[in-house]
């Protein structure tokens, strides 16, 4: 054991031995010292500390110090009652510090017991209790606030485990701070009792046993108890005093002096006010003004000197910004930063602040987070934080969102009004701004909280401000999902699989698949929804077929097959078949035919009239099936799915193109319509 682990266990020790074994006066008197300046180096500590965890061992050395200076009331009571002395200390206290009078040194005793017992004790002793329980309830709501902020990438995993661990710890100290607090006011109650019986049983053993008068040991016994019980009440203030300190000190980026300098002077006008009202009390009342007007000119010249001080510092301040500022502007670096792009962003007008102002009860930065989760859910990708800012070049009602710097949508958000997409049939007595929705693009209008219940019971879905933003952006994140994810995105999901899968990924990555390799497979997933949550799978299939294939396309087709089930489960309802459009086995063929075979990847080379004429065939069964509210979904073969999807995504991007292979044998499938030609 170290020699500082051994202090501490001979300390205990030496606990133990001064409650059993009979001690010297004059070691009482150096104990007594000790005790002295451990009470007083502890009231140092935690003025000094900036937060209550910087002294998280106070509770277990509070027991400590209590036993000891209880150790210390047993031996000097021994001493005093045994030898009639108890050291030097003792005596000086009970002759010096009282000036001999027993009764002065009584009433400064009990003066001392209340002060530390009423005051002081009572106080700490309800603070703690009252910061355990609030301590206590707020720990799920700091848990989420530590979740929300890893969610929102504003914080490393790192960082969230130190943060929960520090409301672990304020728990466990409160809570023990609770009970802590107890040992003080006991010491305080034992205290009393000591006095009372060192006074009572000295008097009667100096009078039997050692043949003293009642005045002689009156007034032997009582100076030598008071200075017992004063020289034991100072410590246990000391320690009262800082438990009160402990329990009240809140979080600060400086000690209890600075803190205190700083901010009982922070207004020094406030200190005019002091000192006029301290010489108006002198002016016009008895007291004197020799008293009164030095302390109120004090307090005067103190608010002009803090005044000039504060208004000097603000100028440097300001003079220390302006430099930093220009000799930032002046680093080849500031230029670089320039070149840096928000992976997305979230822009709108003045007149849309309300939704991202939490003081005016906006909610646009919790739904932010939540819709991180929720795709990270859906999609098994992070998404990277949203940056939301404001644009005063944008309409004051106008929002737009950007991903890597391209817009890629937009819309307009009228605050005090609800959007009331229509159901189909529109309602004349439903009245306000047309509009379009900005997700799906269904035609809705903005109208106001009175037309709202008409609009409900007339079938219109009608939606507040901060969800159509949301829902939008949602969607819009959905839509480039494949945008965000990139090499590094890419790397980070490898890394997290190795965790759990090392001999897996060894076996796909770096070699036969670069990270550019399975970024290309993922991200064509992605592109048409795809979840890529259940990486195990993913990369199962590609550890599977890639020595035959490099290809991405043809790598993804494996991938899809193998996640047949939740690709079903994404597409089909609990209680009816799957309905889908087929193609006929005259374009099945005709597509085939068309597949042109390169070194660089295989691409569908179809005459603009085929292709025109396949598309307008497409458009009509899918028209006919959305008619209906039912989702189209085209089923083709295994063989041509990827490139079908190459000639329909620009023009039905919604559209699934789903495979045979791709569905759960256990599904049944209902074709409504096929795909043909003339």
């Amino acid at each position: 054991m170290k020699i500082r682990d051994l202090s501490v266990v001979f300390g205990v020790i030496l606990i133990i031995v001064i409650l059993i074994i009979p001690l010297p006066p004059a070691l009482l008197s150096v104990l007594i010292i000790i005790n002295i300046s451990l009470a007083l180096l502890v009231l140092l500590g935690t003025m000094n500390m900036r937060e209550a965890l910087d002294f998280s061992i106070f509770p277990s050395l509070l027991l400590l110090l209590t036993l000891f200076r209880l150790g210390l009331n047993v031996s000097t009571t021994r001493s005093i009652l045994s030898k009639g002395d108890a050291g030097g200390v003792v005596e000086t206290f009970g002759t010096f510090v009282v000036g001999g009078d027993v009764l002065v040194g009584l009433v400064v005793f009990f003066i001392l017991v209340i002060i530390n017992f009423l005051v002081i004790t009572k106080g700490a002793e309800r603070v703690a209790e009252v910061a355990a329980r609030f301590t206590l309830d707020a720990m799920p709501g700091k848990q989420m606030a530590i979740d929300a902020d890893l969610n929102a990438g504003m914080i490393s995993e790192q960082e969230a485990r130190k943060r929960r661990e520090k409301v672990s710890r304020e728990s466990d100290f409160y809570g023990a701070m609770d009970g802590a607090s107890k040992f003080v006011k006991g010491d305080a109650i034992a205290g009393i009792i000591i006095v009372m019986i060192n006074l009572i049983f000295g008097i009667i053993i100096g009078m039997v046993k050692n043949g003293m008068s009642f005045a002689d040991a009156a007034s032997h016994y009582s100076l030598l108890t008071v200075g017992d019980g004063i020289v034991s009440q100072l410590p246990a203030l000391l320690i009262s005093t800082a438990t009160a300190i402990i329990v009240t000190r809140a979080a600060s980026d400086g000690n209890l002096g600075s803190d205190v300098i700083t901010q009982l002077f922070a207004y020094p006008k406030m200190l005019y006010v002091a000192g006029g009202t301290i010489i108006l009390l002198g002016l016009f009342t008895p007291i004197p003004d020799l008293v009164t007007l030095p302390i109120g000119g004090l307090l005067i010249f103190g608010g002009y000197r803090v005044n000039n001080i504060g208004k000097r510092e603000e100028m440097e301040i300001v003079e220390t910004e302006e430099q930093v500022a220009s000799d930032e502007m002046r680093k080849s670096e500031n230029v670089v930063q320039l070149l840096d792009i928000d992976p997305i962003e979230f822009e709108f007008g003045y007149g849309l602040i309300p939704l991202a102002d939490a003081n005016q009860g906006g909610d646009l930065l919790d739904r932010v987070v939540m819709i991180r989760r929720q795709l990270a859910l859906e999609l098994g990708l992070v998404i990277p934080v949203v940056r939301i800012r404001d644009n005063i070049q944008l309409a004051p009602n106008e929002y737009r969102i950007k991903i890597k710097g391209h817009e890629v949508g937009k819309g307009d958000i009228y605050l005090g009004h609800y959007l009331a997409i229509s159901p189909g049939v529109e309602e004349p007595t439903i009245t306000g701004i047309d509009t379009v929705e900005p997700a799906f693009g269904i035609p809705a209008k903005w109208i106001t909280e009175e037309m709202k219940t008409n609009a409900e019971i007339s079938g219109y879905t009608v939606v507040d401000p901060p969800s159509v933003v949301s829902t939008h952006l949602t969607e819009v994140l959905k839509n480039h999902a494949h945008e965000l994810l990139g090499r590094q995105e890419t790397k980070q999901l490898i890394d997290h699989l190795q965790e759990s899968y090392p001999i897996l990924v060894e076996e796909v990555t770096p070699n036969p698949l670069s990270v550019g390799d399975i970024q290309k497979v993922l991200g064509k997933l992605l592109k048409e929804r795809v979840s890529i949550r259940n990486l195990p799978i993913i990369f199962e299939t590609l550890a599977d077929f890639c020595p035959v294939t490099t290809d991405a396309e043809i790598l993804t087709e494996y991938v899809r097959q193998a996640l047949a089930k939740q690709i079903t489960n994404q597409y089909k309802n609990d209680h009816e078949a799957l309905k889908v459009i087929t193609l006929s086995g005259q374009i099945e063929k005709l597509i085939a035919d068309h597949v042109q075979q390169t070194e660089h990847g295989n691409y569908l080379a179809l005459d603009p009239q085929t292709s025109q004429d396949i598309l307008e065939a497409v458009r009509i069964q899918v028209e006919q099936l959305q008619l209906t509210n039912q989702t189209p979904i085209i089923l083709c073969s295994p063989a041509i799915r990827m490139y079908v999807r190459e000639l329909t995504e620009r023009f039905f991007p919604q559209v699934p193109i789903l495979s045979y292979n791709e569905l759960d044998t256990n599904i049944e499938v209902q074709s409504v319509g096929v795909v043909n030609v003339n």
